[in-house]
């Protein structure tokens, strides 16, 4: 019990930006899983309702590096709180849009890349801002923590969700989303101490050789760099997922909008029980190997159960399976960064890993899209009842995205396995340790 104590006030002022931004990313997360349906509702597109987020995640690729040298130079509480308020000024947009009946998905193009581009700044700053109120010691339960909020909202948004848009409609979720901002902001503004650098710790150079600053370190630094482009494939087959996933639920006979929840719900679950597992697990003897095997088992269940499965039993059953390590993965991979890094220029080097690991977003949403409408749908609608492909992924629509997440599961273990033989990886280790 004083363990436990002493780790609550360590972590203090940690917990209290975990816990507001908590209710902030489930009002967040409210909203878009209801524009996702109301998008996907108003074209029944795949591919329209996949590039909201190739718009979200479009800014925050294209100019991640600049933003975290902005970042480095700039006071990170107030980043954040311009950043934050600048998103919400957004989705009050979409809420004044929604009520004149004026609402449009160009609108929402167009709301998601400003709202990217404000992510874009303050997510390198929020992560300066982490190092610098939490304990070393305590780095490896960042990630854990992540992953449980993450979870918390997986199992909170669709049931919440659905339950304000019977009651309230799609206003009633924007308005939810907005009160949770404020709440969030007042916290930081007053309650959450951020250091400040240290003005000989500040960068003095130019904007665009600051800029470079965090690509010339991962050039030196080639383990780290090549553990990037390792997440940056996953991420390329995850994306393909995510723009898949709404498809194919919405849209099969037997799944459907209710289905389509329960399984993000079992996500939700499934990783807010990984992250309790992260959260209590001992430091590995190697987190890179972790990190794959966590991997291996994720792309190698859940996109074949979703591929081949009539049930949502199964669907439930592959979601357990490739959800449940990855906290685990996540915590150790989050470790590496900051043991790794040095903290006066984490600000340029995570923005540099997001345009190096978080590029193929975008493009696998793009791709995913595409594919499923314009590709594998295409070809199931031409299959003749009792084909070698309906008797695998059913008929009718959805079954062309059935067909996809095989694809997408064989692409999955096929990069595992092509970086398992990245002997920059395998040699790389952390070059601190937790104290």
């Amino acid at each position: 019990m004083k363990k436990l104590i002493t780790i609550f006030t360590e972590m203090r002022s940690y917990l209290l930006l975990w816990l507001t931004q908590l209710i902030s990313g489930l009002g967040s997360a409210m909203t878009s899983y209801a524009l996702v349906i109301w998008s996907y509702t108003q074209e029944g597109s795949a591919l329209v309702t996949a590039l909201l987020m190739v718009c979200s995640y479009g800014p925050y690729v294209l100019c991640s590096i600049f933003a975290g040298a902005l970042s480095d130079r700039w006071d990170k509480k107030r980043t954040m709180l311009c950043c934050d308020a600048l998103a919400a000024l957004c989705t009050l947009s979409v809420l004044v849009l929604l009520k004149t009946g004026l609402l449009r998905v160009s609108h929402l193009y167009l709301v998601n890349a400003i709202s990217g581009l404000m992510n874009t700044v303050q997510q390198p700053a929020s992560e300066v801002a982490t190092t610098a109120i939490l304990p070393r010691k305590h780095y490896q339960r960042v990630g854990g923590l992540r992953y449980l909020s993450s979870s918390l909202n997986s199992i909170l948004t669709p049931v919440i969700t659905t339950a304000v848009l019977g009651l309230g409609g799609l206003d009633m979720v924007i308005a939810i989303d907005l009160g949770s901002f404020l709440i969030a902001s007042i916290v930081l503004l007053f309650f959450i101490p951020v250091p400040k650098m240290d003005p000989e710790c500040r960068p003095t150079e130019s904007l665009l050789r600051s800029a470079g600053e965090g690509i010339r370190y991962l050039q030196k630094n080639p383990g780290i760099f090549h553990l990037m482009l390792f997440l940056a494939a996953i991420n390329l087959v995850a994306s393909m997922y995510n723009a898949a996933f709404p498809a194919m639920m919405l849209s099969k006979p037997e799944a459907g909008q209710q289905a389509m929840g329960i399984v993000n719900t079992v996500i939700g679950i499934t990783t807010l029980l990984g992250s309790l597992l992260a959260s209590t697990l001992k430091t590995p003897g190697n987190r890179v190997k972790t990190i794959w095997h966590c991997l291996m088992l994720s792309m190698s269940t859940e996109n074949f159960a979703l591929a081949f499965g009539r049930s949502l039993p199964v669907w439930c059953a592959g979601a357990f399976l490739g959800w449940i390590t990855i906290p685990l993965m996540d915590g150790n991979l989050d470790a590496i960064f900051r043991l790794t890094i040095p903290e006066e220029i984490q600000g340029r080097v995570f923005a540099a890993r997001n345009s190096f690991q978080f590029f193929t977003i975008p493009v696998g949403y793009f791709l995913g899209g595409l594919m499923v409408d314009r590709v594998f749908e295409p070809v199931m609608a031409a299959q003749n009842q009792g084909s070698v492909l309906t008797r695998c992924f059913g008929a009718g629509k959805g079954s062309g995205a059935a067909f996809f997440f095989a694809v997408i599961g064989v692409l999955g273990v096929a990069v595992c396995l092509l970086f398992r033989a990245d002997r920059h990886i395998w040699k790389f280790r952390e070059s601190a340790t937790d104290t």
